[in-house]
């Protein structure tokens, strides 16, 4: 990995297994699956007989045992490949684990960590709602309490990765009044959960997105996660950690553009020679992969410091910020250096186009990440 600090050999190890995966059961398909809008669901599944999908489960639960370094290099390695299989994983791995690893109960790690690692159950993060993105505190999903201990929800949540095959959702449900009232829960599909349609996206379209209705679904009470009226900050802490695996996967989509651009460049013959011999194709190559290997080191810096149990949100919130745009000034300029090529849809570069601005956009847009950043440095006085 060009640029980043040394990985230990269980790192490499792991990554070169995703590489292996990725290129020969991901890469070979992935024009044809985004092309079809196929989301390759039993694919998503086989990783976890690899390991894939549970890389920071201990292994007492069933997973991996590794860390968000890793978690890192095996996502820049799917991301490669196709970013919208990337997705899943990052879900997976992330939003639908993270949670119950952190705060829930031995119990609930112990039911569901090991079916999710494995790849048995795959899993969902049910937070935005159509007037609650970047507001997360706004969301207006209920939660009522009933006599026996148990749970009714009801709402709708939008926007929810991997919601069209999910079998476990952790859900983020009002419980009280303002931002400490609201509460996280875990549970599978049942009556009362409505699926919907996959939303029609610009990219990743190998990714399934839909929109969520709870009407007066039933959990019981040892669904939820954590105390009552913590989910905000359960959901807050799960998205510390989304954010570096983003910007790995961002950093994936970028190398994918880069490595075109420049196979592309030495091949394409013009006014008697490659192209790559021209500085007008030259400087922007370089300039991408400058970016790409800070955006690595901001992402590896990131999960370093979540691995040591150190403060994380400001690094993960630039690395994210930086490695997104990489990857949407790369894929740009990929299309660039391949011309009308670049515009095909015979060519990987358009899709790399158009699955790359997502990167700015979920797990807290660009300019959240800015207000992440600048209250870091500047402390209350950012907050008006």
């Amino acid at each position: 990995m060009t640029g980043a600090p040394a990985l230990t050999g269980t790192h490499r190890e792991i990554q070169a297994l995703a590489r292996e995966f990725a290129e020969g059961e991901i890469a070979p398909h992935a024009g044809d699956w985004n092309r079809d809008h196929h989301v390759p669901v039993d694919l998503v599944r086989r990783m976890g007989a690899l390991g894939l999908l549970g890389i920071t489960v201990p292994e007492a639960y069933g997973g991996a045992g590794l860390d968000y370094t890793a978690l890192c290099v095996v996502m820049e390695e799917i991301a490669r490949a196709d970013a919208g299989v990337s997705v899943a994983v990052a879900v997976q791995n992330g939003l639908a684990q993270q949670p119950i690893l952190h705060h829930g109960s031995e119990a609930q790690k112990a039911e569901w960590l090991p079916l999710l690692a494995a790849g048995e159950l795959l899993g969902a993060y049910a937070l935005t709602e159509p007037d609650a993105g970047s507001d997360a505190a706004a969301l207006r999903t209920r939660a009522e309490a009933e006599g026996d201990g148990g749970w009714r929800i009801s709402g709708a949540k939008m926007w929810i990765t991997n919601g069209g095959f999910a079998d476990v959702f952790v859900v983020f449900a009002r419980t009280g009044a303002g931002s400490r009232g609201i509460s996280a829960f875990v549970t599978r599909t049942g009556p009362g959960l409505v699926v919907g349609k996959d939303i029609p996206k610009l990219g990743l379209h190998t990714s399934s997105t839909v929109e969520l209705t709870f009407d007066g679904m039933r959990v019981g009470p040892e669904a939820m996660l954590g105390a009552p009226g913590e989910g905000l900050r359960v959901a807050l802490a799960t998205l510390d950690g989304g954010r570096i695996t983003i910007a790995a996967q961002a950093c994936g989509i970028a190398r994918a553009a880069l490595e075109l651009a420049v196979e592309y460049a030495g091949q394409r013959t013009a006014f008697g020679g490659p192209i790559a011999r021209f500085q007008g194709v030259q400087f922007p190559i370089a300039d991408v992969a400058a970016r790409l290997d800070a955006a690595r080191l901001l992402t590896l810096h990131a999960a370093a410091l979540r691995d040591a149990g150190r403060p994380h949100t400001v690094e993960g919130a630039k690395a994210k910020l930086v490695a997104s745009r990489v990857a949407v000034d790369a894929a740009d300029m990929c299309v660039q250096v391949l011309g009308g090529y670049g515009y095909s849809a015979e060519f990987p570069a358009e899709r790399l186009y158009r699955d790359a601005k997502i990167t700015e956009i979920y797990e807290g847009t660009s300019e959240i990440q800015r207000v992440v950043i600048a209250r870091g440095l500047l402390g209350d006085a950012a907050r008006g």
